[in-house]
């Protein structure tokens, strides 16, 4: 069964990162959030005390985000159906993930989780789901019957979330904030999604050729066909909650930025469902500087 979707497909990922973690002033620093690999490239004197510090709260986020630890708050409105007095970080993705669902008028939608569930337990048997095991599953799709409030979080029974195309974009943000108050202003966090903080140009090679210098500034970039159901390279991780199925995108990857990882995760995800650069664009608009730096077709 498949666990994350990311499939980080900036093409050389930093083309100078070896240059880079050959200067003495550099601390890098590696791990693991929600199942993909964190880097951490801090230019301070206090460098491994601040990765140790970021690496904790990555783990601290894990508990609320992730779809595995059987504790997590997300796992635990899934379950029971409602969550009170949900912490504060879920509230705030939901809020950024819903204002991307309605921009994008449904394309990126976190409750496709049991059409995912669906999609998944049908494949470790060996096979698609059936056109009834679809039509199940995509009745529980539907953004507008989850309830955000401070007090609680609630879901139509039998819905469920996966935060997966914006998560991961948030932790990063979530870690740049608590790096940044600490004083740090040169450091490049990628969680997957990648934050640059204020002070110096940290260069990313992207796959549609050419290069963008990442300054005080997130990107994201999501590829349909990196991770697929089942490896066979046809069926994407990233499911359409129009047709209940994997989506058949034009697009090998796309690349957007944005003020927040959180947001370019989520613009990125919702670009793969959308026909053209045209649609991207319109769907970018609606926040500010939010960019299309890239979208190579398929």
């Amino acid at each position: 069964m498949l666990t994350r979707r990311r499939f980080i497909a900036i093409s050389a990922a930093l083309a100078p990162s070896m240059a880079l973690a050959q200067r003495p002033d550099l601390h890098v620093e590696t791990g693991v959030a929600l199942g993909a690999k964190v880097t951490l490239r801090l230019q301070h004197p206090q460098a491994p005390q601040l990765a140790a510090l970021a690496m904790a709260e990555i783990r601290r986020l894990e508990r609320v985000f992730s779809l595995y630890l059987p504790d997590s708050a997300l796992v635990r409105l899934n379950r029971d159906g409602t969550l009170p007095e949900p912490p504060f970080e879920l509230l705030e993705c939901l809020a950024i993930a819903g204002s991307v669902h309605a921009a994008s008028e449904g394309r990126f939608d976190p409750t496709v989780q049991p059409l995912w569930r669906a999609e998944a337990a049908a494949r470790e048997a060996g096979t698609p789901p059936s056109d009834a095991d679809r039509a199940r599953a995509g009745a529980l799709i539907g953004w507008a019957a989850v309830r955000l409030e401070p007090e609680a979080i609630a879901l139509r029974p039998g819905m469920g979330l996966t935060l997966n195309g914006i998560a991961q974009g948030y932790i990063a943000d979530r870690v740049a904030a608590l790096l940044a108050g600490h004083g740090l202003t040169r450091a490049l966090i990628d969680t997957g999604e990648m934050v640059a903080l204020p002070e110096g140009d940290w260069p990313v090679q992207l796959e549609a050729g050419g290069s963008l210098a990442l300054r005080n500034r997130a990107l994201a970039t999501s590829a349909p066909l990196g991770m697929t159901f089942g490896g066979d390279g046809v069926s994407s991780h990233i499911l359409d909650p129009r047709t209940a199925r994997p989506v058949l995108s034009p697009w090998r990857s796309v690349s957007v930025s944005a003020p927040s990882a959180a947001l370019a995760d989520a613009l990125s995800t919702a670009a793969c469902l959308s026909e053209n650069r045209e649609t991207i664009t319109k769907i970018c608009r609606s926040f500010p500087s939010a960019t299309l730096e890239s979208a190579v077709p398929v």
